[in-house]
């Protein structure tokens, strides 16, 4: 606990939109300094495509009034900014990102953490030797799930036929859940290993296609400790089983079942 123990399964109707792993590590300035060739030349087989921009972060007081011209805003911006490094699989469903500060794995197509993992060691090992960071400084899993209920052929079924109460809120009330049109949740949840955290967040969001109101459930698992290099894949493997406590926790029977699971 949190989160209770569950069978673990595939869904044959995966509500998953996208699964990314961020490993975030003390700057390392070479990797800024330098196109990473190298880096390339051995994850090239499985990322054979590359792209390249450039990060721009700015901070200024909120309460700030005045405004900055356009040209010291370039030149702050070209001052501030780094390299992120883009590599991605040929059909584009998996993209590596590499920057000082991070790596990353996306995933636009989720089956399986195996089929997961299995990209991510690669790179992973890449990144460690070639660059040697001393340790982690925060390892993230995030799983965004998206609900369509024309997807599953449950268009007419209410939510609260298909969602936990404890995730619902107001939109399982009887009287007034209908007359939602709009919601947004965030908790963050402390998990059972005293150190990590989940950060949760339930809305509705709008199919750009159909205009059909589904059900987001996004939830990031992270752990901003300093975790060991060889400890990184540990962390991971417990998010992932974490993570599929949690999506079983929030559904019901009833939407478990027309996801179609299959046991492994």
């Amino acid at each position: 606990m949190p989160f209770p123990e569950s069978d673990r399964v595939i869904y044959k109707i995966n509500t998953l939109g996208k699964v990314i792993c961020q490993l975030r590590f003390p700057p390392i300035l070479i990797i800024d300094a330098e196109i990473p060739y190298e880096f390339q030349d051995r994850i090239r087989d499985a990322f054979p495509n590359y792209s390249e921009k450039r990060e721009i972060r700015i901070e200024f007081p909120s309460d700030a009034k005045v405004k900055i011209p356009p040209d010291v805003l370039n030149q702050l911006a070209h001052s501030t900014g780094s390299n992120n490094y883009e590599f991605s699989s040929e059909n584009g469903e998996w993209v590596i990102n590499l920057t000082r500060t991070f790596i990353s794995l996306s995933a636009n197509n989720y089956r399986r953490w195996e089929e997961f993992v299995g990209k991510l060691v690669t790179p992973l090992d890449t990144l460690v030797d070639i660059y040697s960071p001393s340790h982690y400084s925060r390892v993230g899993l995030r799983y965004i799930n998206i609900i369509s209920r024309s997807a599953l052929g449950l268009d007419d079924v209410d939510w609260n036929e298909l969602l936990s109460p404890w995730i619902l809120g107001v939109l399982g009330s009887k009287d007034i859940g209908s007359h939602v049109g709009d919601f947004e949740s965030k908790y963050e949840i402390n998990l059972s290993d005293n150190k990590s955290i989940v950060r949760l967040i339930t809305q509705f969001v709008e199919s750009i296609d159909s205009g059909e109101l589904g059900y987001k459930i996004d939830s990031d698992f992270f752990n901003s400790s300093k975790t060991t290099i060889d400890d990184a894949m540990e962390t991971l493997n417990y998010f992932n089983s974490r993570g599929s406590r949690l999506i079983r926790w929030c559904i019901t029977d009833r939407l478990h079942e027309a996801m179609e699971p299959e046991a492994l």
